[in-house]
């Protein structure tokens, strides 16, 4: 009988969630509606909902059924009193919403965007006691001192070679922990690169574009990779057992670039990149990128701060979450497999 209940009361449950465009955010709003789950998302009014519908489609032939069932609001991150009226009457707030950018010119509106909309949204929980999910990243973590793998009690450093981006999630993480200081049930996710499908020319999702358009070289480093499904998993899980009051990092493997680029290769059917780059090339790339970006005003494809990641070996535990919840991670040859796929059919307009 309490199962049943508390299956009744998840189904009339409805979350409020930011960035429902992104590739997080849509792929959580899926998962959230495939739960039963009412999903209120906030948009702009220049946001691309049609994205999410594109998402929904690798996923499901009732695609525009599910979408339909999107209650949309209109509105920002720094509308205070506005945020507060649309998260009412919500179970629980999912806030997945940031600039992702490496670019300089984007330093300022990515700082303003990701901090201040991350502190309004944990202001407005305090305010209506709502507890929080906040996507943040392995980017407001520590580096590791002894070569280990990073964990979640590894600190952020302001040190040489940090991007704004981590700096702003960093912050944005500061916001949070102060909410859960004042009373705020929140929890925090630190995902690894994230994989899946989304605007291909956009992201993670772009090394799916530039092989198959022949790029030929790989860089030395190896990361984390984590797969956009799983990302959503752990938050739904984490949110729905209470793990509030902690950081968990999310990433199920590391991978050298040169193995991950292969896998996509293969799995689209092209030449895989066979030409090692090193740092000296890739810094003499990005100031020729840079030029060229400055001449034709489009965004640069290296910048020193994704030259210093894509040489860099970085590895992240994901222990602390195993021993929290019950859960397993995507293969990631899986998630690269489903991945070329879904490019596939993007490509060929299915």
């Amino acid at each position: 009988m309490k199962i049943f209940s508390y299956f009744c009361y998840m189904k009339s449950q409805t979350v409020f969630v930011t960035g429902g465009t992104g590739l997080v955010g849509s792929h959580l709003i899926f998962a959230l509606l495939q739960k039963g789950y009412g999903v209120r998302a906030l948009r702009r009014s220049s946001s691309n909902t049609l994205q999410v519908l594109k998402v929904f489609e690798y996923y499901s032939s009732e695609a525009a059924a599910l979408f339909e069932k999107i209650e949309w609001t209109e509105g920002s991150l720094f509308d205070y009193a506005a945020l507060c009226e649309s998260i009412a009457g919500c179970s629980h707030v999912y806030h997945c919403a940031a600039i992702v950018s490496f670019e300089g010119g984007n330093k300022a509106q990515m700082l303003t965007t990701n901090i201040r909309g991350t502190d309004n949204i944990v202001n407005a929980c305090l305010a209506e006691k709502i507890p929080l999910c906040f996507v943040s990243s392995v980017g407001a973590l520590g580096r590791s001192e002894t070569g280990q793998a990073v964990t979640e009690n590894d600190i952020w450093q302001s040190e040489k070679g940090r991007s704004a981006y981590s700096y702003s999630k960093f912050k944005s993480e500061m916001a949070v922990w102060r909410g859960i200081a004042e009373g705020l049930k929140a929890v925090i996710v630190n995902p690894s690169v994230i994989l899946g499908p989304a605007d291909w020319k956009k992201g993670s999702a772009s090394f799916f574009s530039l092989i198959a358009g022949g790029m030929r070289f790989y860089p030395p480093g190896i990361n984390g990779f984590v797969d956009v499904r799983d990302v959503c998993r752990c938050m739904i899980q984490l949110v729905e057992e209470a793990c509030y009051g902690e950081r968990y990092i999310l990433s199920a493997d590391e991978w050298s670039y040169c193995e991950l680029f292969a896998r996509i290769a293969a799995g689209i059917h092209v030449k895989a990149p066979s030409v090692r780059i090193g740092y000296r090339t890739l810094r003499v790339a990005c100031f020729l990128s840079g030029i060229m970006a400055g001449l034709t005003g489009k965004k640069a494809l290296l910048t020193k701060e994704t030259v210093q990641s894509a040489v860099r070996s970085n590895r992240y535990s994901n222990r602390k979450l195993r021993e929290t919840i019950v859960f397993s991670f995507t293969p990631l040859e899986k998630t690269i497999e489903d991945c070329c796929t879904f490019f596939l059919k993007a490509k060929q307009g299915r």
